[in-house]
């Protein structure tokens, strides 16, 4: 296992559309044991593949998460149902775009369903903490950072701060 660098805001894989993955083999466990590494040093929540530049459908979640009952620490090709109408707002943050912390707005309830690190069907049904998590990460295969759920004027606010960081040079409003 590796702990990997993760990608910060402005590295244009963060904004690409990931690919299915159709090989479940040595690579791609090694690929989410690596992300359960990074994740682990880092300290978060959740670490999509394209935020340690593989532009792949996996992403890592961290089993401690409140909501995950099965400890399921990965999801490959994930798809996301919302079983109701309820939302959540609160903080979020992510671990390319360092120190920024915004309150957003997500689903309360999620189902996803995706494959494990095998190729073995799996469904997690979260709420709170655990479905903020699994919608962020899905969000980062789609190309889609929480930030570019803000408002016009928040979104505004916030790219202007970060294209004055030293990471931030390249940051752009997402097409999505």
């Amino acid at each position: 296992m590796t702990v990997l660098s993760i990608r910060k805001v402005g590295d244009p894989v963060l904004r690409q559309v990931a690919e299915p993955v159709t090989v479940f083999d040595a690579e791609l466990r090694r690929l989410v044991a690596d992300l359960n590494q990074t994740l682990a040093g880092a300290n978060g929540a959740g670490l999509a593949a394209p935020q340690v530049g593989v532009s792949l459908r996996v992403f890592a979640i961290n089993p401690n998460l409140p909501g995950n009952d099965r400890k399921l620490d990965h999801l490959i090709n994930p798809g996301l149902e919302f079983p109701d109408e309820e939302e959540q707002s609160g903080p979020e943050g992510c671990l390319s775009i360092p120190g920024v912390f915004l309150d957003t707005k997500r689903r309360m309830n999620v189902v996803a369903r995706g494959l494990t690190k095998h190729g073995d069907p799996v469904q997690v049904v979260g709420d709170g903490l655990m479905a903020r998590c699994i919608q962020h990460e899905t969000d980062h295969l789609d190309g889609v950072l929480f930030i570019d759920h803000q408002d016009g004027e928040g979104q505004e606010r916030i790219l202007a701060t970060l294209r004055e960081a030293s990471w931030g040079s390249r940051v752009k409003v997402s097409p999505h």
